[in-house]
């Protein structure tokens, strides 16, 4: 394949799951992520379809914030805390499958690691939490690194609706770099 973003389920292409943990799921959590659960069956249509060619990104906190992210703690302190690591797992139905992971503890998941684990593909397939967050900050530096994006935006959610809104207009303004796709889309043969 080309790596062609306009090409649906091509074969060439890395399913990225974005930060589907517990922490963006439970509402109990101060980054609870509203429409977390409407997106669980849509992310898990894609996993499926993707086969071995998914990897779910985990936020995690560093042993040692430094710069700004020592403020963002400040401001967050109960995430940092020891008895907080529980809400860093996947949550089902991925965690009891033990998929494929890769931690960062940065917005962005874009880097060495998911350039080493996309391989030889030019395209990436975003899903996740949160679209105004993390989803966009790997979309844009991996289309700056030359990578194909497509952000399916029926399988991210944001902070709210009209955050998750303004984050898929802002990728749409970067295609044909960055695409913003539906599962129905992706799922096409």
């Amino acid at each position: 394949m080309t790596g062609d973003p306009d090409v649906a389920g091509d074969a060439s292409s890395l399913l990225v799951v974005i930060d589907m943990q517990r922490i963006f799921g439970d509402p109990e959590s101060p980054w609870f992520t509203p429409g977390y659960a409407g997106i669980v069956p849509n992310v898990d249509r894609l996993v499926a379809a993707f086969g071995d060619r998914v990897v779910f990104t985990r936020f995690l906190v560093p042993d040692d914030p430094r710069g700004s992210w020592a403020a963002y703690y400040e401001r967050f302190p109960q995430v940092a805390r020891p008895e907080a690591r529980p809400l860093f797992a996947l949550t089902e139905p991925w965690a009891g499958r033990q998929p494929s992971t890769l931690d960062e503890p940065t917005f962005s998941k874009w880097g060495p690691a998911l350039r080493t684990r996309a391989g030889p593909a030019e395209t990436l397939v975003l899903a996740g939490v949160a679209t105004d967050c993390c989803v966009i900050g790997t979309a844009l530096p991996a289309a700056d690194a030359g990578m194909f994006v497509r952000v399916v935006g029926d399988a991210c959610a944001g902070i709210d609706d009209a955050a998750h809104e303004r984050a898929l207009a802002i990728c749409a303004g970067f295609a044909p770099q960055i695409v913003v796709t539906t599962v129905e889309e992706e799922l096409r043969t």
